[in-house]
């Protein structure tokens, strides 16, 4: 059986610590407090995208809040070393998925305390709101095999479809399910999957779609599973 790590979120600035390989892919997720719906619009999805591409890489300055009113479209323009690899990744109104590679010394505690911290004061701020948002532990789960990371891929990106909030993985527009299934070189991709995954977007698609109704081959990931 697969060992799940809990590892500390954000509250108070301090973190209790399983010890994730550097090298190593895991499935990290975390859940709103009380099943709270934290992503409710076009704007806050959009939100959550840009900070994962935002604090996915080492730095100090400038802070996200000035650097988009830098205007500066990418936000990975700067050469620091990446914390992380993001291989997939399905916002959910009341949870988020990713699948990460840490790529050096505690990445993923970083990225992940960065990422919901600063989603955390950006919802607050709009919503008038105050206290914390996340459940404040993220789960990791690490991916041993080639196989169990490809049926994991499709398992977040059925995710949406799982929960009926639509009929096919394309139409949730927040996930990275469109970056696998298009053969555009586009700069808004922000997942890294072609050096572990050899990925023919028509058939991945066919493979996903194709457990829609039922997805038989969940038995195969059923450690690695965090909902």
């Amino acid at each position: 059986m697969l060992a799940t790590s809990e590892v500390a979120g954000v509250k108070g600035g301090a973190m209790r610590r399983e010890c994730l390989g550097t090298g190593e892919i895991y499935h990290v997720c975390n859940k709103s407090i009380a099943g709270f719906r934290i992503f409710n619009n076009d704007a806050e999805f959009l939100r959550i995208r840009e900070l994962m591409q935002y604090y996915q890489v080492q730095r100090q300055h400038p802070s996200f809040s000035k650097f988009k009113e830098s205007g500066i479209q990418n936000p990975n323009v700067c050469n620091n070393k990446k914390l992380v690899q993001i291989i997939c990744h399905s916002p959910m109104p009341t949870h988020i998925h990713l699948t990460l590679k840490q790529l050096i010394d505690k990445g993923i505690s970083i990225f992940m305390g960065n990422l919901l911290n600063s989603y955390s004061r950006y919802f607050n701020i709009k919503h008038n709101r105050k206290g914390p948002l996340w459940e404040g532990r993220f789960k990791a789960v690490l991916v041993q095999t080639d196989e169990q990371l490809l049926h994991l891929t499709r398992y977040i990106h059925l995710n949406p479809v799982t929960a009926r909030l639509v009929d096919k993985p394309e139409d949730w527009l927040h996930s990275s399910y469109r970056e696998y299934v298009s053969m555009n070189d586009s700069r808004d991709k922000i997942c890294q999957f072609d050096d572990l995954l050899d990925i023919c977007p028509a058939a991945y698609k066919e493979f996903t779609e194709d457990r829609i109704s039922y997805q038989r081959e969940l038995a195969k990931i059923k450690n690695l599973l965090l909902d």
